[in-house]
C-alpha cells in the first residue's frame, strides 16, 4: 500500500491523512473550529484503528482523493 491515504468520516466532521501504519494527522471540527490532531499509534488498539481506516470500512469512513484532502485544508486555512 502506498502512503499516504485519505480518509474522511462520514458526516464530514472529521478529515484523516494516514502518513504510514502507525501515524496520521486528523482534522477534527470542534464546536465550529477545525483542530487539528497528529497521532502516532503505540498500543494495539490504536494500531488496529489505523489499520480500519486502511481496510476502508465503508460503513465509517469514506477514501477520498489528494485533491479533495487539498481543497477541505485551503477551507480551513481561509
Amino acid at each position: 500500500m502506498e502512503f499516504p491515504q485519505y480518509r474522511k468520516y462520514k458526516n464530514d466532521q472529521s478529515y484523516f491523512i494516514i502518513l504510514d501504519k502507525g501515524r496520521f494527522i486528523e482534522w477534527k471540527n470542534m464546536l465550529g473550529k477545525w483542530e487539528k490532531i497528529e497521532f502516532e499509534a503505540t498500543i494495539l488498539p490504536d494500531r488496529v484503528y489505523i489499520s480500519d481506516m486502511l481496510a476502508e470500512y465503508s460503513d465509517y469512513w469514506d477514501v477520498i482523493s489528494e485533491k479533495d484532502y487539498m481543497k477541505f485544508l485551503e477551507g480551513v486555512k481561509n
